[in-house]
C-alpha cells in the first residue's frame, strides 16, 4: 500500500470513529479491526428518532463472524439491537437503526466489536451535528427508492425496518426477487451525470447474520425495466437473483438499493433504501 492510500485509511477510520481514537493501521487483507459507523440520526413522524449505524471492516479480504455477546455488544438495552454479526470487507452504510423514544434526550448508545483482538467502541447520541435527512436530498428534492420484496407487498424507503421470512434447504439456490421505483432524479457529490441510458439504481446483497456461507448468484443483479424514460423520470423495474447456504441455521441477508447517488449518498446520507431477509435453513 503506498502512502497516500495509508493516510486514507487513517482517515477514513477517524471519521467513523466520531473523534474516538483508534489505532492507526493500514489496511491488510486480513487480522485487522472491524468497527461499528454511526452515521447520524434522524426524526420520525410520531416523535421518537432514529440512530443509523453502518460498520468498516477494514480487512481487505476477510469476511468477519462476530456473535452477538460480549465481542458484539450495544448497550445499554442490548447486546442485541438489530446489528449485523456477518461483516464484508470494507464499508457498510447505513446498515440498521435503532429507534429511541421522543424524550432520549442526552443519553447515548455504545456499540463495542471485537474482531482480531482489537476492540473498538463508537457512541451514538443525538448531538445536533448529527442529525441526518436520509429521505430528501433538498437541492432537487430527490427522496430514496422504494423496495419490495412481494410484487404487491410491504414496502420500505430509505433506512427502514422491512424485514420479510423466507425458508431454505442446504445447498439449493433460494430465488430472491425485489420491486423497485425511483424517481430518476440525479444528484451526487461530482456532479458528473451517468451516461444515458444507465438505470437509476443498482443493488447489492450481503450476508448480515449466520454463521454458515452465502453464495450469491449474482450479489449485484441488474434491475429489469418495467417502465422508464430516461433521466428525470420514474424507474420501475425487478431484479432476481439466488442465495445458497452451506449449512443448517438462521440467517438474515440484506439488500441495499442505491439511486444516481452511489454508496453512501455520495456523502449526503441520502438516498438509498435497505431491507432484509430472514431465512430458515434446513437440511
Amino acid at each position: 500500500m503506498n502512502l497516500r492510500d495509508w493516510l486514507a485509511s487513517v482517515l477514513v477510520v477517524a471519521v467513523l470513529a466520531g473523534g474516538q481514537g483508534l489505532p492507526r493501521e493500514p489496511q491488510r487483507e486480513a487480522g485487522n479491526s472491524v468497527t461499528g459507523a454511526f452515521e447520524g440520526w434522524f426524526r420520525n413522524a410520531d416523535g421518537t428518532f432514529s440512530l443509523l449505524l453502518g460498520y468498516y471492516n477494514r480487512n481487505q479480504r476477510q469476511e468477519v463472524d462476530i456473535p452477538i455477546g460480549p465481542n458484539n455488544r450495544i448497550e445499554p438495552g442490548g447486546p442485541d439491537q438489530g446489528q449485523p454479526t456477518h461483516f464484508m470487507p470494507g464499508r457498510g452504510w447505513g446498515m440498521f437503526t435503532i429507534k429511541v423514544p421522543a424524550d432520549f434526550g442526552d443519553k447515548k448508545f455504545t456499540w463495542t466489536l471485537i474482531a482480531n483482538g482489537q476492540t473498538t467502541v463508537v457512541p451514538a447520541n443525538l448531538k445536533s451535528d448529527w442529525e441526518l435527512s436520509p429521505f430528501a436530498e433538498a437541492s432537487i428534492g430527490n427522496s430514496p427508492p422504494v423496495l419490495s420484496f412481494d410484487e404487491k407487498g410491504a414496502t420500505v424507503q430509505g433506512p427502514g425496518a422491512l424485514t420479510v421470512e423466507r425458508t431454505a434447504k442446504v445447498g439449493v439456490p433460494l430465488p430472491l426477487t425485489a420491486w423497485i421505483t425511483d424517481d430518476g432524479k440525479f444528484t451526487n457529490s461530482s456532479g458528473t451525470k451517468p451516461r444515458e441510458g444507465t438505470p437509476p439504481i443498482t443493488m447489492r446483497w450481503i450476508q448480515y447474520r449466520g454463521f454458515g456461507r452465502v453464495t450469491f448468484g449474482n450479489e449485484r443483479p441488474s434491475a429489469e425495466k418495467i417502465e422508464w424514460n430516461g433521466i428525470g423520470t420514474k424507474f420501475t423495474g425487478k431484479a432476481t437473483t439466488t442465495a445458497t447456504f452451506s449449512e443448517p441455521g438462521e440467517y438474515m441477508l440484506n439488500l441495499t438499493v442505491n439511486d444516481y447517488s452511489g454508496e453512501g449518498g455520495s456523502g449526503f446520507q441520502c438516498c438509498w433504501t435497505t431491507g432484509k431477509v430472514k431465512v430458515t435453513v434446513t437440511q
